[in-house]
């Protein structure tokens, strides 16, 4: 049995040799294989054992709270990890004593509403003067951030009497308004901090270059330079939306109508009102409706913060 078998020669100029009589070398780039070393595998097994014991850390008092709210207050007293006997049973009751007994859907939705209008006006504030001081400098903006910046080192426990005479005094205590225009007070300087170097580092070209096609003030920092510094946006707000979801000392002291009680207000009014009969799988299932918008929040604003000055630049 026989085969044919080609070994003609593919078609085509053959390289010249050089001077040597050497063939000419392999024209193109280069391939090199890049092998790592003891030292940086050593790095890289180190920094990865170190990121799964850090998530663990994270994600197990998230599922272990979870899975506290599925069980009765008997069960979670016989051991951590004890296993509910109705699972469903015990987390539909627990989660339904939260929120209708305990009042925290009420809670929650005041907080949604405060939160999130402090959010936007605190957003919209802050980019502006932000964007106004790092781009138009004048006489006296170095002094006005500066003032601004000095916000950030004034505590909150120290304004705590002069807001609630303030905020009496205009007729805003026990109100949404009122709670509102203290968050935003004292998230502004923050935010100021965070958004004046991204601002400051836009490139100066592609203001005027808008400038030149016609665009306004106005125009060009909404359509043009507020997109670009969209990741440091998006870490302010993300930012600014866990300290207010997470307020307590202002609610407590400047909110003391029951009818506009926030979460964390909810959450410490449910456990301290129980007395010494306190349902703990209530108060986890409690936790969780707490806890939950804030992680839904971040995985709505995570990919907005992948990117990059010269990402939002190209578009």
């Amino acid at each position: 049995m026989s085969s044919n078998i080609n070994l003609t020669k593919p078609s085509g100029p053959e390289p010249s040799a050089d001077a040597s009589g050497q063939p000419p070398a392999p024209t193109g780039r280069p391939v090199t294989v890049r092998r790592r070393g003891s030292g940086e595998l050593a790095i890289v097994i180190c920094s990865h054992i170190v990121l799964i014991f850090w998530a663990l850390i994270v994600i197990l008092p998230l599922v272990w709270t979870f899975f506290s709210s599925s069980r009765s207050t008997s069960e979670i007293f016989k051991g951590p990890w004890e296993m509910p006997h109705d699972f469903w049973g015990n987390l539909t009751s627990n989660f339904s004593s939260a929120w209708n007994d305990s009042g925290l859907g009420r809670d929650l939705l005041n907080t949604v509403i405060v939160v999130t209008i402090a959010l936007v006006l605190v957003m919209a504030l802050g980019s502006m003067c932000a964007y106004s001081l790092s781009r138009f400098p004048f006489r006296g903006s170095r002094f006005i951030y500066y003032l601004i910046l000095a916000g950030n080192t004034f505590p909150i426990f120290l304004a705590i009497v002069p807001l609630f005479f303030v905020l009496k005094n205009i007729g805003l205590l026990n109100t949404f308004p009122g709670l509102i225009l203290t968050y935003v007070a004292f998230a502004f300087p923050f935010t100021v901090f965070f958004l004046y170097p991204f601002f400051r580092a836009l490139p100066a070209e592609i203001m005027e270059a808008a400038e030149l096609d016609g665009a306004g003030d106005w125009r060009t920092f909404i359509q043009v330079m507020l997109p670009m510094a969209k990741p440091g946006i998006a870490a302010v707000a993300i930012f600014n939306f866990l300290g207010l979801w997470n307020q307590f000392l202002l609610p407590v002291a400047l909110n003391t109508n029951e009818k506009n009680y926030v979460l964390s207000q909810g959450m410490y009014n449910f456990v301290s009102s129980a007395g010494y009969e306190v349902n703990y799988g209530a108060m986890f299932a409690g936790v969780v409706i707490t806890v939950v918008p804030v992680l839904i929040a971040y995985i709505l604003f995570q990919r907005q913060l992948q990117g990059s000055l010269s990402q939002g630049t190209m578009k």
